[in-house]
């Protein structure tokens, strides 16, 4: 009896599972899952192929709330928040490129994604090439923003994990100052207090074990270079133009490695161009998403 019943249950949330993926493109789903002793938040609009898009450090999936419902109309999005980010939750400070990319991987089998355009947005970058060399299968196209396949280099081996000493001495809100003249130019942060304010909301729902793991995978990051240079489907670089970060010119070496890959960039845009430009990221991502079958 208990097996029956145990049967009908995974059958019924199979089939809710299922069920978010047609809803209308303007209708926004929340939902969460269980991997393991952390659970993962995610957010589901649209109907169509899927487009899934991971947040980087240390944010959430609230970083694309300005490209949902564009996408969407073409596209089921999803936006998952990585363990300990956003609404996500976890025990512990483990993380890594392949624990989160594992996460990834099993949001897809729980909404029944079985091939997907598959994006992530800095450190969301490394996860999703990661998700590449343990599935390529599952791949319809790759969009890195504002990311990056090189590993870190010796400054940011030593710069990532201090923002996880600093979370655990001064809480995350204090990461604010630190990161934001990264995140957005000079002219938005001058301009546009309501987008400096929602930028630091998401940071600041960040938990501090997200935030330690976080800084260790940015340092611990592995070479992706090789994956990148052999990716079979095709690939989008969208980049800031003034991101300080990952700038132009490493974007446009990784473009060269690969006669798969176009890079836009974004003029006006830092790290966080995704939200700072998002019309302009959003037309980006949809005039080279609708070549991909």
């Amino acid at each position: 009896m208990n097996r029956i019943c145990q049967s009908l249950v995974s059958g019924l949330a199979a089939l809710a599972a299922s069920a978010l993926l047609f809803l209308p493109a303007s209708a926004q789903t929340a939902g969460s899952m269980e991997v393991g002793s952390a659970r993962i938040a995610y957010r589901v609009q649209g109907h169509g192929p899927a487009l899934m898009l991971v947040h980087g450090y240390p944010l959430s999936g609230e970083l694309f709330a300005k490209n949902r419902a564009a996408l969407s109309r073409r596209y089921t999005v999803v936006t998952p928040d990585l363990r300990g980010f956003g609404s996500s939750t976890t025990p512990d400070t483990k993380g890594g490129v392949e624990l989160y990319a594992k996460d990834m991987l099993a949001v897809m089998d729980h909404l029944n994604i079985r091939k997907a355009i598959i994006g992530g947005m800095s450190m969301g970058g490394p996860v999703v090439l990661e998700m590449y060399r343990e599935a390529p299968q599952r791949f319809r196209g790759m969009i890195l923003i504002d990311s990056t396949s090189f590993p870190a280099a010796i400054v940011e081996q030593g710069q990532w994990p201090a923002f996880g000493k600093q979370a655990r001495e001064k809480g995350v809100a204090s990461q604010i100052p630190i990161l934001m003249p990264n995140m957005l130019t000079t002219k938005t942060r001058m301009s546009n207090p309501a987008l400096v304010g929602f930028v630091g909301g998401i940071i600041k729902r960040a938990s501090v074990n997200a935030a330690v793991a976080g800084g260790d995978t940015l340092a611990e990051r592995p070479d992706s270079r090789p994956t990148l240079a052999h990716v079979t489907v095709p690939v989008l670089i969208v980049e800031g133009m003034d991101d300080p970060l990952y700038p132009v010119e490493m974007q446009t070496m990784m473009k060269q490695s690969n006669p798969r890959i176009k890079l836009a960039v974004i003029p006006g845009a830092a790290h966080a161009a995704i939200i700072e430009k998002p019309e302009d990221c959003n037309r980006a991502i949809l005039s080279w998403a609708r070549n991909i079958h």
